[in-house]
């Protein structure tokens, strides 16, 4: 055989190699962290979509924040981010990142959602009141209510730069 031959066929079996031929496949959700709130999963093209919250912590310097992580998952990728969360009935807040910048997003529970707020409010919903956790945050009016939330706050968006993240 050619040299240039036996080396193709070598590079051939490394990447069908690397691409879980002959190699244990690890499929997203089947790794999820233990104790990770669901707050939604579905099926999409190529297997499951899925978001996730999970090790929720208060913040030692500011008790009122809490610290979390959101598991992003689609069939052949997972992102996991830490965000920081403001449970207080003044200041709802979720604080996450995109990669390149800081997401400051005030929240009202209680309040209008719709496709640009849903995300922020069931990852809000399942770190402050877990107990809530995959419930469609539109059907928690009267349980915001309840908890004190006015359900009248302005909903906020704020970018903020972030080095590298």
């Amino acid at each position: 055989m050619p040299r240039c031959a036996l080396a193709f066929s070598s590079v051939f079996l490394l990447a069908s190699a690397a691409h879980g031929q002959g190699a244990p496949v690890l499929i997203p959700s089947q790794n999820r962290p233990p104790g990770m709130a669901l707050v939604f999963e579905r099926v999409v093209p190529g297997g499951v979509q899925a978001l996730g919250v999970y090790a929720v912590t208060a913040d030692p310097a500011r008790p009122q924040l809490l610290r979390i992580k959101v598991w992003e998952e689609l069939p052949n990728d997972v992102k996991v981010r830490t965000e920081t969360i403001g449970c207080t009935t003044t200041a709802p807040m979720r604080v996450t990142n995109d990669g390149r910048q800081l997401i400051l997003r005030q929240l009202n529970p209680g309040g209008a959602i719709s496709s640009v707020n849903r995300k922020d409010h069931l990852v809000w919903w399942a770190s402050c009141h877990p107990q809530h956790a995959g419930q469609d945050p539109a059907g928690l009016r009267a349980v915001a209510l309840q908890l004190g939330y006015s359900g009248n706050l302005q909903e906020r968006e704020q970018f903020l730069p972030a080095g590298s993240l």
